[in-house]
């Protein structure tokens, strides 16, 4: 942000206050505004990135209920501008009100200019560094594969598997617990895969019943039984030449277990009702969220079915392990709603924040989507809460090494990681809710490696 366009609006109808902040301010392009309507006239002209805004505006010069709606109307206009509350001698309450309802800090008159000055230059400062990672978020940062987000070692190194597996024109069990995004990584397998230009073909083995899975997948001729008007081609069939995606697959019953086994063998297969052999170049993918080797002990499942669809295996973990992740995927899906059902933009409360990470989530990456769909629907105010999120219980930190220099170097990455996140990944903010300085800040995530 270059000198020329630190513009700085400052709200006050008082001339004399006006002078003195103006003054306060010379390495600045100070806009004055005398008024709310005036002020959003102001915002909609020259968007500046910080404002000051004094709460006694008239027609309510003596009280605050002119200040908090032009608060209100400036956030929703431009929420990410910082808004400097200006209020009365030790006017706590109001203050802090203030900074609930999303404005960036508070000062007390009278005026300090130094402090004042302080205190602007640091949103100023606040303002570049979001503004530099909204342009790298927009310019495509370094999300290893398309659709997943994650910042933790946990899913960087699952997403690294894939990247190798994908060109091998092998099949791959996806493991991982209902959730976790199995169709999706298995999308991006094909995507990476040298078949990305042909079909990605998906069924849920689990949702079709056991006597129509059968010619769902094979297809089946005319007149193979009642209402069998026509011959029609199965998802393996349609599925030639891309990639084929058995979702379920521990869920597929064992008649037809014997069947899809000869197909992975052979590669042929043949319709319901029909004698022709059909060859078939496919590549398949599975995934299921039960132990299969178990189920292969108990007889549910065909053990040599097993260790023919695991070629290679891809195991996704739960959201509860991959560190960090619960609060970027929150603001993502924050985000998101927010703008799809066309509201102001939401902010998670810090209860919320603390209820994210300690909540265990059994639904995974679609329950947190879900939680944070409904509650942007539901919210009645701006700020999430946890009433917003209908969450209980917590998290357990479960340290298991005995190594002093291990457990120190695991608190204070996690420490770090904890940091960023509750602060949406700004680094000047976070090195203050560390304690340590910006350049201490940047040598920590260089040593963690979490870039």
């Amino acid at each position: 942000m270059t000198t020329d366009s630190r513009k700085l609006l400052v709200i006050e109808d008082d001339p004399g206050l006006q002078t003195q902040l103006k003054w306060c301010f010379e390495g600045y392009d100070v806009i004055i505004a005398g008024d709310r309507e005036s002020a959003l006239a102001e915002i909609e002209k020259h968007h500046p990135p910080v404002v000051t805004l004094d709460l006694g505006l008239p027609p309510d010069a003596e009280g605050t209920r002119e200040g908090f709606h032009a608060l209100e109307d400036i956030l929703a206009h431009s929420p990410h501008t910082k808004i400097i509350v200006v209020t009365g001698n030790n006017d706590r309450q109001h203050a802090l009100q203030a900074v609930s309802m999303g404005a960036y800090d508070f000062f007390y008159k009278p005026i300090d200019a130094d402090l004042l000055g302080f205190i602007v230059n640091r949103a100023y400062r606040l303002r570049e560094i979001e503004d530099e990672n909204q342009r790298l978020h927009v310019t495509g940062g370094e999300s290893p594969l398309e659709g997943v987000i994650t910042g933790s070692p946990q899913m960087l190194k699952m997403c690294r598997t894939v990247e190798k597996v994908a060109p091998a024109d092998a099949t791959v069990l996806v493991l991982g617990e209902s959730g976790t995004g199995k169709e999706l990584i298995a999308r991006s397998i094909h995507t990476l895969s040298g078949r990305a230009d042909e079909r990605f073909i998906a069924i849920n083995c689990a949702a079709i019943p056991e006597n129509l899975l059968e010619s769902e997948l094979f297809g089946y001729e005319k007149g193979a039984f009642t209402g069998a008007v026509k011959t029609t081609p199965g998802k393996i069939e349609t599925a030639n030449g891309g990639t084929l995606f058995l979702d379920e697959i521990g869920d597929m019953p064992m008649p037809l277990q014997a069947k899809l086994l000869r197909f992975l063998q052979e590669r042929i297969i043949e319709r319901v009702g029909g004698r022709q052999e059909i060859p078939v170049d496919v590549r398949v993918i599975c995934a299921t969220h039960k132990d299969l080797p178990q189920l292969a002990r108990e007889s549910s499942f065909r053990e040599d079915l097993y260790y023919r669809i695991s070629e290679i295996t891809v195991r996704i973990p739960a959201l509860r392990e991959r560190e960090g992740d619960t609060l970027l995927l929150a603001r993502v899906f924050l985000e998101k709603f927010s703008k799809q059902m066309g509201k102001q933009q939401h902010r998670l409360s810090k209860d919320s924040l603390a209820a994210i990470e300690a909540y265990p989530w059994p639904g995974n990456v679609r329950e947190l989507e879900n939680r944070v769909k409904r509650a942007v629907i539901m919210a009645e105010h701006k700020q999430i809460s946890v009433s917003d999120l209908e969450l209980g219980g917590a998290g357990v930190d479960d340290t298991r090494t005995f190594n002093l220099r291990e457990i120190r170097e695991q608190a204070e990455r996690q420490a770090i990681v904890r940091a960023m996140g509750h602060v949406g990944g700004k680094i000047s903010q976070a090195s203050e809710l560390l304690g340590v300085s910006r350049p201490t800040m940047y040598d920590l995530i260089k040593k963690y490696n979490l870039k």
